[in-house]
């Protein structure tokens, strides 16, 4: 499934945190959004993660789940590209 995680994380040292985390999961498109492809047990095992990272009475992170048509319509702008199907890595603890 394809999935735009975007976050919004008011601490340095958790927001570097989480875009570690994310950078195994997925693509950096923009500054704190990412695009990936995952499998549902995969999503899971990134929202744990994540939930273990943040400050939920503080931080911000979301997850859009698109069907594929409507990757299919994503339509970029400038020098922007949709992140394609790739071979994905789960970066363990």
């Amino acid at each position: 499934m394809f999935v735009v995680v975007s976050y919004d994380i008011t601490n340095d040292r958790r927001r570097l945190k989480v875009m570690k985390t994310l950078e195994g999961f997925g693509e950096r498109v923009q500054y704190s959004v990412f695009e990936c492809r995952l499998k549902r047990q995969d999503l899971q095992r990134l929202k744990k993660r994540l939930k273990s990272l943040i400050r939920v009475e503080e931080d911000d992170v979301r997850f859009y789940l698109l069907c594929e048509q409507c990757v299919e319509r994503i339509v970029p702008l400038g020098k922007a590209e949709v992140t394609p199907e790739m071979h994905y890595r789960i970066v363990g603890r």
